[in-house]
């Protein structure tokens, strides 16, 4: 008769002795014993039999921002200090190698980046032929929509004083500008710009644009003509015929 595959004498004690040798070549990934019939712990995997330096290089291709030896040796299933001694050797490795790109530990974590002695090459294939890829047009219109964000098409086409819904769904299409939910008055759609932008400005934030906003109309100055239904004039004008009729 067959023993199951438990913990206890004869046979039983075998296979839980084989098991544990199983877990042990791959890094004690799992300490739990097996389960009730003999098998393996529930995380292991053909991950654990890769070839840890490759498989670091892999991860660490896609990772978006730095990724810890922990959270690695969870991925792989290996020892955490098996990973922090691996990736030092590759950091040491592309060094010693002169290649152009190194692995470094940043915050708290590892992640591949550019050498700086190759950062005018990556510079320049990066901006390579950028500047004039936006019209006059699509310059204009993000200019407006930095400025008096969030905004609707038609308060932009009325300060550029002609129809920019093509031009904005070409900024909409680069990823420079988003929907930002509707004008309560109208449920016009507005629009702001994105990290995008910023990013491809060089800004922190919006609050380091160069000061152009007074060059440009006030919003005020343009609603009467955007609005629906609503009246143009000056709500503000000072003449006297207008303070008398009260």
């Amino acid at each position: 008769m067959t023993e199951p595959a438990v913990t206890g004498t004869g046979t039983g004690t075998r296979t839980d002795e084989e098991t544990y040798e199983v877990q042990e070549a791959a890094g004690e990934r799992d300490a739990s014993a097996p389960g009730p019939e003999g098998a393996p712990p529930a995380g292991a995997s053909a991950v654990a039999e890769l070839e840890l330096k490759p498989a670091l290089e892999a991860v660490l291709m896609v990772v978006d921002e730095p990724a810890t030896a922990e959270h690695l040796a969870r991925v792989l299933e290996r020892r955490p200090r098996e990973v922090s001694d691996a990736l030092r050797e590759l950091a040491d490795e592309y060094t010693v190698q002169g290649r152009g790109f190194e692995l470094r530990l940043v915050a708290g974590g590892w992640r591949f980046s550019t050498r700086e002695e190759y950062a005018d090459a990556v510079e320049r294939f990066v901006l390579d032929g950028q500047q004039a890829r936006l019209t006059q047009a699509a310059l204009e219109t993000l200019a407006v929509v930095a400025y008096r964000q969030p905004v609707s098409r038609s308060r932009v086409s009325a300060v550029r004083g002609v129809n920019c819904d093509g031009v904005m769904r070409t900024l909409l299409q680069r990823g420079l500008v988003e929907e930002a939910g509707t004008e309560p008055e109208t449920g016009a759609i507005l629009y702001r710009t994105t990290h995008y932008f910023l990013e491809r400005m060089g800004l922190r934030g919006l609050d380091e644009l160069p000061e152009l906003a007074p060059f440009l109309p006030e919003a005020e100055a343009v609603e009467g003509e955007t609005q629906e239904g609503m009246p143009s004039f000056e709500v503000d004008d000072p003449s006297p015929d207008s303070q008398t009729e009260h």
